[in-house]
């Protein structure tokens, strides 16, 4: 990459956030745009959780970009390879390699207010971008808790995302930090192979049964000849999920019912009472993530597995040791800890117009408009943002959303014309997010009893939306230039000055596109 190479947009992550963004940009007759990706190959999320027992709680036709359907889908519930060899068809389709830079970590973006670009420093060179659109995805940065005495462990440490295939976990004593969604994966893949799993758990997760089965060639010979069975199945899929979030956004009370169903999965395998009590959630469901399985109980019920009830305090040597004093000797510690959701650290490395990062901006919670744009960061659009995610159903529905927004986002630009920015307002911002904020008040995420990843250091939940994937679509379909400040550059006449500029912020009415800029608000 040349130095200071300029584009018109550059997209930074290959996972679906980011090819989706490509691809999206290519349909706009868009094919200045670079795609910077710090790893050697794409597909995010699906590219670096890699460990045993890997898949989607999303059923596959669901988890699939709408304008790319997958009919050759193996399993209703696809595993990891499959789900990063489909990123990888859509990157070979859509004709996107020749956009994507691999191995171009982003290290910095500085919003230049005199250009009004931005001027990104990435591992492999500096370049420019009129836009930038940033889809690192929150599941993209393992957390690992800072655990007295880790350092001294004699043994091998690894976080769930960052699994060394190289060591052999057969035969050894293995401690399993966590029960979220990659631990209840991880425990049955590798719980015949060592010769004792330990597992740590601060609070029992509510886990459903996986009705998982393999696609038959059938179906697949139907889905890929009639292509209009493929879209009837997602549509059947995504209805579903659409009936269902009422009871997570306005009813959490209903959800009693599924408590019944997951009880009944777990007594199913777990016939001790001593362990059923300690695997038994004292919240609603749905307040923290729910999970799906079929073999994580059966597991746990296994001779070589112990489950402690509490969290790991500390590593003595060898020895790991709970919160509630339980020494127990381990070769591994596999961390199932989670991710950086609220505080992602992409958000460091994002200076704005004011000269302070967005994690400065967003010391007091992340906050965004319509899940995409933030204040003081003209040019800049997310993906998977603040309060974008779901409970309930496919991220890859809301991903589209945005997408549509980002395509509209790029056409207001265009018929602004010249060199132009938009800038989030401030009371737009704050608006959206009260709304937002008063909505969570009474979903399960919010009154369920329960601390979650949801949630960041304030207790405000910044992550999931309050509301319908339809809805969310219907909210982001269009930009409303009342909620931006144009912003735009344009030479002084004043004689004996060159190249200077001048910031001129026009207040969005909407004349731009012949909109009335009555945007639609949550």
């Amino acid at each position: 990459m040349a130095e200071h190479e300029h584009v018109r947009v550059a997209v930074i992550g290959s996972g679906f956030g980011g090819l989706g963004a490509a691809v999206r940009l290519r349909r706009e007759g868009i094919t200045d745009f670079v795609v910077l990706e710090r790893a050697d190959s794409v597909g995010g999320t699906w590219r670096d959780n890699s460990y045993p027992g890997c898949a989607c709680d999303v059923p596959s036709h669901l988890y699939s970009f709408s304008f790319a359907p997958n009919p050759d889908w193996p399993r209703t519930f696809s595993g990891q390879q499959h789900i990063r060899a489909y990123l990888d068809h859509v990157a070979d389709t859509f004709g996107l390699r020749p956009h994507i830079r691999l191995n171009h970590e982003v290290t910095m973006m500085r919003w230049d207010n005199d250009e009004l670009r931005w001027e990104i420093e990435t591992a492999s060179g500096v370049l420019t971008a009129d836009v930038v659109v940033s889809a690192t995805g929150a599941l993209s940065d393992p957390k690992i808790p800072d655990v007295p005495g880790l350092a001294g462990f004699p043994g091998k440490v690894f976080h769930s995302a960052r699994w060394d295939h190289d060591y052999d976990v057969r035969g050894k004593r293995v401690a399993m930090i966590g029960t979220g969604a990659s631990a209840i994966q991880i425990v049955p893949a590798i719980q015949p192979d060592v010769a004792k799993l330990t597992l740590f758990q601060r609070t029992p997760p509510w886990v459903m049964p996986r009705v998982d089965r393999v696609i038959t060639g059938p179906e697949r010979w139907l889905h890929r000849n009639v292509p209009f069975t493929g879209k009837a199945r997602r549509g059947v899929l995504f209805g579903l999920r659409e009936l269902q979030v009422t009871a997570f956004t306005k009813h959490p009370r209903q959800l009693g019912a599924v408590e019944s169903i997951a009880k009944a999965n777990m007594a199913k395998a777990i016939k001790d009472p001593a362990l059923r009590a300690k695997l038994t959630p004292s919240y609603r469901i749905g307040c923290k993530r729910i999970l799906l399985s079929s073999s994580y109980y059966p597991a746990l019920a296994q001779q070589n597995v112990d489950v402690v009830a509490s969290g790991l305090k500390e590593v003595r040597g060898s020895t790991v040791v709970a919160a509630d004093g339980t020494e127990t000797e381990v070769d591994a510690i596999i961390f199932g800890t989670g991710f950086h959701v609220t505080d992602m650290p992409i958000a460091e490395r994002v200076i704005g117009a004011d000269g302070i990062t967005l994690a400065e901006a967003w010391k007091d919670g992340m906050e965004s408009l319509r899940g995409a744009t933030a204040v003081g960061f003209p040019n800049w659009m997310t993906i998977v943002g603040p309060n974008t995610g779901l409970g309930n159903s496919s991220m890859i529905l809301m991903i589209e959303s945005q997408l549509n927004y980002l395509a509209d986002y790029m056409r207001q630009l265009s018929v602004l014309g010249g060199k132009v920015a938009l800038g989030a307002r401030a009371s737009a911002v704050h608006a959206w997010n009260r709304r937002v904020q008063d909505r969570m008040k009474r979903t399960v995420w919010n009154t369920g009893g329960c601390d979650s990843w949801y949630l960041d250091a304030n207790g405000r939940n910044t992550t999931i939306w309050p509301g319908t994937p339809s809805e969310f679509r219907r909210v982001t379909r269009e930009v409303n230039l009342a909620e931006y400040e144009v912003v735009r550059v344009r030479a002084a006449e004043s004689v004996g000055v060159s190249a200077a500029s001048e910031m001129v912020r026009a207040k969005g009415s909407g004349k731009a596109s012949g909109r009335s800029g009555k945007g639609a608000v949550v």
